[in-house]
């Protein structure tokens, strides 16, 4: 039963499907948010040095028709293409390294369907012009994207959508929210789904109600919140007055915001323009108002930030008792972009793993790496030992890929001096491997539950080497206390001592493939009760994201009645940036990742160019670009 205040917003329990087929004078199309979508096209040939690795649908990136597709490998690389009848050949880089490919693609795993919601919506047009979610979705919500505004205090070049752009604010009610949140409640229904929501937006600090919106859906019950931030709010606030600051992310924490995913994309101003300036502050009031949950989110572009990825990491490191993780996120190219910059700012999962390791001299290999399905082969036999059913990542393997990695010694500025992975004394593969057959034989009824746990306990130390694990963790005391006692306070305590490292790629129009949408876990809430997944609420933006939200739009800001109306302030660093560059939070933020001293104990920075720059720092001392 929900806490929260009744109203009277209500939606059927199967909405009916936003996509229709047409068919009429031997020509079919779908009708969808008042637009009319072309069906099929040919299926592309598999050219003579390629090999085909398996069928798809696809979309064309112009008219989003729905397309035959096939992803084929070609020199280590592989390649998804198809064509259009009315704009040709398509062919865009699906992954960067077929090697990885194969790797990660052996835990592919089967989704549990929608938990116990049932269908959202019915089925009347082929994916993706039915969600959501209907019938043919295959997993239950994992991570729920709230928007509660889409205005922002930056206006970034990459960004799926802010309200200048979009012509209009989106900044759904209280009433709204709990509406959402109901409606994501109906997974749990029975079962033991966890309701897990980003609050997102926009910039959801902009918000003077945001402590509100946070109470809201904790009274309906949602079990974890994270915060979508870029800080700069919080680091504003902290800037003029560090009480103000760290009693915002205090008020933030009281009201139930568990992690804060805050943007981070490298460690120099030039690169990270953003809130490079600002991240230290915004860290900082985290870690005094008591809120050490912080997951650093680097958006990456190639030849803009991915030399950076290892500093990255080293500064997360740094920052190990509040910065959690890093979840680096390769560019999703929205809109329309030419073959040439695809080309240029094109990244995969496997191209974010070859840099890491590259770039922490091989402390990071590429095959510590594992795509998100490994977790539901965990889940899956706690299920089998519990018969309860819980929470299953189980998403296509190319959608996301992660490790994690331990801290083994640090230098006089607190950087890492080297990194374990959890792969160079836990043998990950052979433990799930190991899981995997005792499922089964639970499951087949040729193993019992109490033996297969017996066992679980006699063969466990075969997988770790203790010689080599780190001195601050028990691998064997947290598997232990999981599996045998049922203890997952176990769990946050291996977060607490680990560094989480993930990769989760979002398709864009060129890239697009059906297959992995129908097993999105990550999704996002909409105000019609409806629930769509990532890759199509934000790549199929004028069919669901923007048709919706223009629906229950707050203000139009094109509207001459609300000319003077300012979506957002935008934030104005020439107001903050003596007082940041005078204060030594910033500067000890970043010394030993670019601020070092030298003999003469003055300031040096490392430039763009692996150069060493002498700075003047002053209490009054500016400095706008890495130089």
């Amino acid at each position: 039963m929900s806490k929260g205040k009744s109203f009277s917003l209500q939606v059927p329990r199967t909405i009916p499907s936003p996509g229709k087929i047409i068919s009429a004078n031997g020509k079919s199309w779908i009708e969808i948010a008042e637009r009319r979508i072309p069906l099929g096209g040919p299926l592309p040939e598999v050219k003579g040095d390629e090999r085909l690795i398996r069928y798809t649908s696809s979309l064309c990136p112009d008219c989003l028709r729905l397309l035959p597709a096939i992803i084929v490998e070609r020199d280590n690389k592989l390649y998804i293409r198809k064509i259009c009848p009315d704009h040709g050949l398509i062919e865009e880089l699906y992954f960067s390294d077929y090697s990885m490919y194969s790797r990660l693609m052996k835990w592919e795993e089967t989704g549990k369907g929608l938990g116990g919601a049932g269908a959202y919506t019915s089925i009347g047009a082929p994916c993706p012009y039915s969600c959501g979610l209907c019938t043919m979705h295959e997993n239950h919500t994992a991570l729920a994207n709230l928007v509660v505004t889409n205005r922002c205090d930056l206006s970034c070049f990459y960004c799926f959508f802010y309200a200048e752009r979009a012509g209009y604010v989106y900044e759904p009610s209280i009433e709204e929210i709990r509406f959402m949140a109901r409606q994501l409640k109906r997974q749990s229904n029975g079962l033991n789904i966890h309701t897990c929501v980003q609050v997102t937006g926009g910039e959801p600090t902009v918000r003077e109600d945001l402590i509100d919106v946070i109470k809201a859906l904790v009274e309906e019950g949602v079990d974890y919140i994270q915060l979508n931030t870029n800080g700069i709010t919080i680091a504003r606030k902290f800037v003029d007055n560090p009480n103000d600051g760290v009693s915002y992310v205090r008020a933030l924490r009281k009201a139930g915001v568990s992690v804060v995913y805050m943007s981070f994309d490298g460690v120099t101003p030039k690169v990270n323009w953003k809130n490079h300036y600002e991240a230290p502050f915004a860290i900082e009031a985290f870690r005094r108002g008591g809120l050490p949950n912080v997951v650093l989110v680097p958006t990456v572009l190639r030849t803009i930030n991915d030399h950076q990825l290892g500093d990255i990491i080293r500064f997360a490191g740094k920052h190990i008792d509040t910065v959690r993780g890093v979840n680096f996120q390769p560019v999703s190219l929205t809109g329309r972009v030419s073959k040439a910059d695809r080309e240029r700012y094109r990244i995969t999962i496997a191209d974010v793993a070859a840099r890491v390791e590259e770039q922490t001299n091989g402390e990071i290999p590429k095959d510590a790496w594992y795509p998100v399905p490994v977790v539901a082969k965990f889940v899956k036999f706690i299920d089998a030992i519990t018969g309860k059913y819980y929470d299953t990542l189980s998403n296509h393997p190319m959608c996301g890929a992660a490790t994690y990695v331990f801290i083994d010694n640090i230098d006089t500025y607190g950087v890492p001096r080297r990194f374990i992975p959890i792969t160079e004394f836990f043998d990950v593969e052979g433990f799930i491997e190991y899981l995997d057959e005792a499922r089964i034989g639970i499951e087949s009824k040729r193993l019992g539950k109490r033996i297969a746990l017996v066992k679980l306990l006699l063969n466990l130390r075969k997988y770790l080497d203790t010689a080599k694990m780190p001195k601050n963790i028990n691998m064997y005391k947290i598997i232990f206390n999981v599996f045998i006692r049922g203890n997952y306070d176990a769990i946050k305590e291996f977060h607490y001592k680990s560094l989480f490292l993930g990769s989760m790629h979002f398709m864009d129009r060129y890239n697009y493939d059906v297959t992995r949408v129908r097993r999105c876990n990550i999704h996002y809430l909409m105000p019609d009760g409806r629930i769509i997944p990532f890759c199509v609420f934000n790549v199929l933006e004028n069919l669901y994201r923007d048709y919706v939200q223009k629906k229950y739009k707050k203000y139009d800001l094109r509207l001459s009645e609300i000319k003077g109306f300012n979506p957002g302030e935008k934030y104005k660093r020439k107001n903050y940036i003596n007082k940041i560059l005078s204060n030594p939070i910033y500067w000890n933020a970043y010394r030993g990742i670019i601020y070092f001293k030298d003999r003469e104990e003055q300031e040096v920075m490392i430039n763009e160019s692996g150069e060493e720059v002498l700075l003047k720092v002053t209490r009054t001392s500016t400095m706008t670009t890495d130089s």
